[in-house]
């Protein structure tokens, strides 16, 4: 429910997030983290716009297919293609190319920090943008331990080349705005199933990145990706973009844009915990600040942990 009536009039209510957001955000954070590999792996032997064309491609092919097979219909006024390139722009072909791009100059680790960022840029454009995700005390201090919190898991080592590569840098700050600005803007997609929205996306983004594609790599002079590229452009187009933005605006749709973006501050610590799981790396007391610092954050900002605390005060 997105507003309550008072008086006769329309009240904004806050979005919140619910158990079911709460899973989903830390499954896409989970396949958002494998981004960074992936995106270092095909950069071994494929030019950045390469990699995002097929990035956007594959899952555009995936989510077409999904779209057929569960009898849906794609929009196809000139509005809704507009919207589409328009969102496609923001939350894919911008970001993805200008992230992919800065990974050459920088640390995947550095450009993660830089990514977390988002949420500070998404609680200030939807406070002046939005009437139901204002800013408040609580959240902005959550943002701020969020990002702290990222930043202590990757750890100081990923700062030392922080300024060396500053074009690079800046490249994945303005990746990080254009992720905010496309939380609010998606907004609009409330309407249509998530698999519909996210297919859209993508297949704008394809039409967008194509020419680009063409004109600054020259695919054709390239040679043969190996085994391992083409198992890394499958992993990041089907599932850390094709299974990602299904996810992605289920929770948008659900909880707003706010809320969403702290996908961000859960990205290095899904990468840290897939280290521990699957690659036998140990846990530090660093990283274990910077996951408590990232779970008190995101209770800052959720709200209801502080709710409990002042109930418990006035009980007693």
């Amino acid at each position: 429910m997105m507003a309550n009536v008072r008086n006769g009039t329309v009240a904004p209510v806050a979005l919140r997030m619910g158990a079911t957001e709460w899973l989903l955000l830390i499954a896409l954070a989970t396949v958002w983290g494998g981004s960074f590999f992936f995106a270092a792996v095909a950069l071994e032997t494929m030019p950045p716009f390469t990699i995002v064309f097929a990035r956007v491609a594959i899952a555009a092919v995936a989510l077409n297919i999904l779209v057929r097979t569960l009898g849906l219909r794609m929009p196809t006024t000139r509005a809704d293609v507009l919207r589409f390139l328009a969102m496609g722009a923001l939350n894919n072909a911008i970001p993805f190319s200008l992230i992919v791009w800065g990974q050459t100059q920088i640390a995947s680790g550095l450009a993660a920090i830089l990514n977390a960022t988002a949420p500070l840029f998404t609680v200030l454009l939807a406070h002046y943008l939005t009437r139901d995700e204002k800013l408040t005390v609580a959240r902005g201090a959550g943002v701020a331990i969020g990002f702290a919190g990222a930043v202590v898991i990757v750890g100081p080592t990923a700062l030392e080349g922080l300024g060396g590569g500053a074009w690079a840098e800046i490249a994945v700050l303005a990746a990080a705005l254009s992720y905010a600005a496309a939380g609010i803007y998606g907004r609009r997609f409330r309407a249509l199933p998530p698999v519909v929205t996210a297919t859209g996306q993508v297949t704008a983004s394809s039409l967008t990145i194509l020419p680009i594609m063409l004109w600054v790599d020259a695919p054709w002079t390239l040679p043969m990706p190996d085994l391992r590229t083409i198992g890394a452009l499958l992993g990041i187009g089907l599932v850390c973009t094709a299974a990602a933005y299904l996810m992605f605006f289920r929770i948008l749709a659900a909880a707003g844009a706010v809320n969403l973006l702290l996908v961000t501050f859960l990205v290095p610590a899904s990468a840290l915990a897939l280290g521990i799981a699957f690659l036998g790396e140990a846990l530090t007391i660093r990283q274990t600040l910077g996951m408590a610092l990232i779970g008190f954050g995101l209770a800052a900002i959720d709200g209801r942990a502080l709710r409990f605390v002042r109930r418990a005060g006035v009980s007693r």
